[in-house]
């Protein structure tokens, strides 16, 4: 009898959990890490406890519904491409001609 071999179809694709996909994933561990913090500190400084979990609680649902929303909207590297979009110029500008007419050549290129 032939040996079977299942075929893993998920090569090459991103991870996704929940819909929440790639980079998301970490900015959501990260994000939960900080409102667990959040909360240890309002309770060190002396908050009542209802109102600390109160404010936990409504961060946390906000901020994975702000996560799931940039996941589906933006896709696995859309929020990444969005803010490097920002960093472009939207012009250049060149005061002289120079840089076009002196073109340098490399040792290696010169003969």
């Amino acid at each position: 009898m032939a040996t079977v071999y299942e075929i893993n179809k998920g090569i090459n694709r991103s991870v996704e959990f929940k819909g929440i996909k790639a980079q998301y994933i970490i900015y959501l561990a990260v994000g939960l890490v900080l409102l667990l913090l959040l909360f240890a500190l309002l309770y060190a400084i002396g908050v009542k406890l209802y109102v600390c979990i109160a404010i936990v609680v409504l961060g946390g649902v906000g901020f994975v519904m702000f996560i799931q929303h940039c996941s589906r909207v933006y896709g696995e590297h859309g929020l990444v491409k969005k803010m490097a979009s920002k960093r472009l110029p939207s012009s250049i500008r060149s005061q002289s001609r120079k840089i076009f007419i002196e073109i340098k050549l490399t040792p290696d290129v010169q003969k």
